[in-house]
C-alpha cells in the first residue's frame, strides 16, 4: 500500500509540473498578434480542415494523387479512432479556459492531443509519400500546432507530447506496412 501511495504522489506531482509548465506558455488571454497567429495555427490542425483539403485533392487530382489522399485520409480516421479510445479511458479533463470552446464542448477531455497526433502523423507520411517539399514544411508546422494547442489552453505539455508520440508510431508503422 505504501508503494502505490508514493507511485501515486509522484504522478500527481508530475501532473502539477505539467500544468505548471503548460500555463507559462498560455497566451490564450492575452490580445494581441501572437495569440492571434497561435489561434490560426492551433485551428490549422483541425481534423474538418485536412479532411476538406485532402478530399479536394482526391477530387481534382490523378491516379497517383488520389491514393496518397486516401492513404492520409485513412491514416486520419485511425488516429483519431486511436485518440477518441484513449481520451475515454484516460478522461484527464483539458485546463480551464474560454478559448476553444468548440473543443471543450464536444470533446472535453484532452489526453492525448488529436491535433498533435493527426500533424505529426502527417509529417511522417508525407515524408514517406511525398512530396519533399510538402515534408518539410509539415515537419515545420506539426510541433508549431502542438505548441499553439498548449498556449491557446486545450491542451497541457503531456497531452501534445503523447499525441505527437502515437502520430510518429501511427505514420512509421503505416509506412512500414502499405509501402
Amino acid at each position: 500500500m505504501e508503494k502505490e501511495d508514493q507511485v501515486t504522489s509522484k504522478f500527481k506531482a508530475l501532473l502539477q509540473a505539467d500544468d505548471r509548465c503548460s500555463s507559462r506558455l498560455r497566451i490564450a488571454e492575452q490580445p494581441g498578434v501572437l495569440r492571434q497567429v497561435a489561434a490560426f495555427i492551433a485551428h490549422s490542425g483541425d481534423s474538418w480542415f485536412w479532411g476538406i483539403g485532402l478530399g479536394i485533392a482526391w477530387l481534382l487530382g490523378d491516379k497517383e494523387l488520389k491514393t496518397w489522399s486516401l492513404h492520409l485520409i485513412a491514416a486520419i480516421g485511425v488516429t483519431a479512432i486511436l485518440v477518441m479510445s484513449i481520451k475515454l479511458i484516460v478522461r484527464r479533463q483539458r485546463p480551464i479556459g474560454e478559448w476553444g470552446a468548440i473543443y471543450r464542448n464536444t470533446d472535453p477531455h484532452s489526453f492525448p492531443s488529436g491535433h498533435a497526433a493527426r500533424a505529426i502523423l502527417l509529417a511522417v507520411m508525407v515524408w514517406g509519400m511525398g512530396p519533399m517539399w510538402f515534408a518539410i514544411t509539415l515537419t515545420f508546422w506539426g510541433p508549431l500546432v502542438a505548441l499553439a494547442r498548449v498556449s491557446m489552453g486545450v491542451h497541457y505539455i503531456s497531452d501534445v507530447f503523447a499525441g505527437g508520440v502515437l502520430g510518429l508510431i501511427i505514420g512509421y508503422v503505416w509506412q512500414i506496412l502499405l509501402f
